[in-house]
């Protein structure tokens, strides 16, 4: 609530107290001055009054002892005035008051100025907190000074091709002339494209930071208002803005919400976002006069946005800012472990072999935990132990400890989850395995971690069938130690999966050898705006049935050697399975003692104390 608001309340206040207080003095005098009718007219009848004033109802009368006391007429007594008279008593009647000038003038406008008054609170309350409700048209980006930003490209990781691409922007807001000598043209608008967390606004700050020019930012929604034209107004405002502080930057965030493909299909067009975009459009192509303005932009959607936004002259250069590889995210956790002690045993190395498809966004959030993590059990340096906990909690959610678990339940668990790392251990071209857990976190009861030794870019078919044999592996390992009357749900995920990677091993990726190296699925895509609805199926019915057989047969035999290899290590499986009551959690270096059939020479870093 702001000073004026203030003000009028305090005001408000005041006056109601003060004509409280008047009221109060104004009124008659105190209970014990006041006598009934009866005793007035016995006072009057024996001539002890001396004296009576009369105002309506109200009676004061002074007796023969000077006192003054006061009473009311029940009734309209019409002889009253004859028996004062007749005992010689003086009467007196009361003069209206009528109020001054200025009170009468005051009490006539007191209803406008209360009025006037919450007219003011209320356009003073809709001001707060924003621009106003006079400032519509005015533009909501925040100017950020070239001295208030401190990101560089060195703050910047797993993004190299991108940093390189925006490198040149540097140069030409440092030295326009080096280009203009030549007849080149610095690009008018960059579009960063990638997934979320991925840094695209940082790196639109550290291309400012480096060049110290004044960043602009604003956000693709806060152009779009329900009033038609109040979007277009802030775009003219906020290029009129930038000009006085060129050379610089501006920065639009999520521009795919006001950048959508204008005039199709499903529920019409958006006048106010349309108009927002065609201004967007005017500006851009009017960026002769906005010499050193550079427009950065960034989205996740690409695919949405208008054409003639993307055209050469508008957003002429895309950038992709994909996720991070192994490299990448060493890198960028590197840059966040930076910011806190760690212990020698931490190695940035194994967590980002660990951690395919993290974003930038989620290693800073992994750091952060694993401090968390250190900080409740009062440790002073972060350990290995803290950011793989930090990474399993992300991943699959926090430990179910107050899970009650019965010992045939955790005894099924750690058969199969031992299934899965025996056969992933066997099968050819499988990832290593990292560690294996039976605590319950989200809604599994136990985990299997395989580490790859690089991301995977292309997989070829031997990896892939191993993949299937592995994720086969648990629900095998109960059925061979219980039977199959008795395999549980558990390996309901394992099931999907390995039937998707089947599936699309037949109809897209052309391993069949009976249907050959042909497409036979067509991409699912959103219906958009624009986009075609329906989608004609061109495979018939006997080459569906044909799908499903080689589907069926691809699984079976991944089935079978899986099968296979169990019964032929039942011994490890025994083995592995008590190791997993015994410690719950079970890392590399143990995985391959039990593999080669030796015992566990130590207990693992992550044995949790026994309730």
């Amino acid at each position: 609530m702001n000073y004026s608001a203030k003000n009028i309340i305090v005001w408000l206040f005041v006056s109601v107290t003060f004509m409280s207080v008047f009221q109060s003095f104004s009124s008659h005098n105190s209970v014990k001055d006041r006598v009934s009718y009866t005793t007035f007219l016995s006072e009057v009848n024996n001539n002890k009054v001396s004296k009576v004033s009369i105002d309506g109802k109200q009676i004061e009368f002074v007796n023969k002892s000077n006192n003054k006391y006061y009473t009311t007429i029940p009734i309209n007594d019409q002889k009253l005035l004859d028996i004062l008279l007749l005992k010689n008593v003086q009467v007196f009647g009361k003069d209206p008051v009528y109020p001054g000038f200025f009170t009468s003038l005051i009490l006539s406008w007191a209803p406008m100025f209360i009025l006037m008054g919450v007219w003011v609170f209320l356009f003073r309350q809709i001001q707060s907190g924003g621009r106003g409700a006079m400032s519509f048209g005015k533009n909501r980006s925040k100017r950020i000074g070239k001295d208030e930003i401190k990101t560089t490209f060195s703050d910047v990781a797993g993004c190299d091709e991108a940093k390189e691409e925006v490198k040149e922007l540097v140069e030409y807001l440092k030295k326009p002339k080096k280009f203009k000598k030549l007849g080149g043209k610095i690009p008018k608008g960059i579009l960063l494209v990638g997934p979320p967390g991925t840094g695209k606004t940082l790196l639109a700050k550290a291309i400012s930071g480096e060049a110290k020019v004044p960043f602009f930012t604003i956000s693709g929604s806060d152009f779009v208002e329900m009033f038609v034209g109040v979007g277009a107004s802030r775009v003219r405002d906020m290029f009129e803005n930038a000009r006085s502080f060129s050379p610089c930057i501006i920065f639009i965030d999520e521009i795919d919400a006001v950048g959508r493909q204008r005039g199709t299909g499903l529920g019409g067009g958006h006048d106010e976002r349309e108009q927002t975009l065609n201004q967007i459009l005017v500006e851009m192509d009017g960026f002769e006069e906005n010499k050193g303005i550079i427009l950065i932009a960034a989205t996740n959607r690409p695919d949405v946005l208008d054409p003639a936004l993307l055209r050469p002259g508008r957003f002429d250069r895309r950038i992709i800012v994909s996720l991070p590889d192994v490299k990448g995210r060493e890198d960028i956790l590197k840059i966040h472990t930076k910011k806190v002690p760690l212990d020698k045993d931490v190695s940035c190395l194994v967590l980002a072999r660990s951690t395919a498809g993290f974003s930038g966004a989620d290693l800073a959030n992994l750091v952060n935990e694993a401090a968390l993590f250190a900080a409740r059990f009062n440790k002073k340096y972060i350990s290995m132990d803290d950011l793989e906990k930090s990474k399993d909690k992300i991943i699959m959610g926090s430990e179910r400890r107050s899970l009650i678990i019965t010992n045939e339940q955790k005894e099924c668990t750690a058969y199969h989850e031992a299934g899965h790392v025996i056969v992933g251990r066997l099968v050819p071209n499988h990832d290593p395995a990292h560690k294996v857990t039976i605590i319950p976190r989200g809604m599994s009861l136990g985990s299997t971690f395989f580490l790859p030794k690089d991301d995977q870019i292309s997989i070829s078919k031997e990896k892939l069938e191993s993949k299937i044999s592995t994720l086969y592996g648990g629900r095998l390992a109960e059925e061979i130690i219980y039977g199959a009357n008795n395999v549980s749900t558990g390996a309901f995920n394992d099931i999907k999966v390995a039937t998707n990677i089947a599936r699309n091993m037949v109809t897209q990726w052309g391993f069949s050898k009976k249907l050959g190296p042909i497409l036979y699925s067509e991409e699912k895509e959103e219906i958009f705006l624009g986009k075609s609805i329906p989608s004609i199926s061109n495979i018939s019915n006997k080459t569906i049935r044909i799908i499903d057989k080689e589907i069926k047969l691809l699984i079976e035999s991944n089935y079978k050697r899986a099968f296979k290899i169990l019964q032929e290590n039942i011994d490890i499986l025994h083995s592995m399975k008590d190791a997993l009551i015994k410690y719950e959690t079970i890392e590399s270096f143990q995985i391959d003692d039990l593999m080669n059939r030796k015992p566990l020479k130590c207990n693992s870093i992550y044995k949790t104390s026994k309730k």
